[in-house]
């Protein structure tokens, strides 16, 4: 299994991003590997648990 890096320093935490993120990991998954969400903002870890797809979409506590 991959895990594929997406950093999210510079991403503006909409409701857009959070899908494009979810469609891209679900795409990953399908083929075997996974994302992974690095520096994502309190804002942005906030609106994935509100959209609901915390389940979908990891983010990695350390970075």
């Amino acid at each position: 299994m991959n895990d594929y890096v997406c950093d999210l320093s510079g991403a503006r935490p909409t409701a857009a991003t959070v899908d494009s993120l979810a469609r891209l990991a679900l795409l990953l998954r399908r083929e075997g590997s996974r994302l992974v969400l690095r520096h994502a903002s309190p804002e942005i870890v906030e609106l994935i648990a509100f959209m609901g797809m915390s389940d979908v979409l990891r983010v990695d506590p350390r970075g």
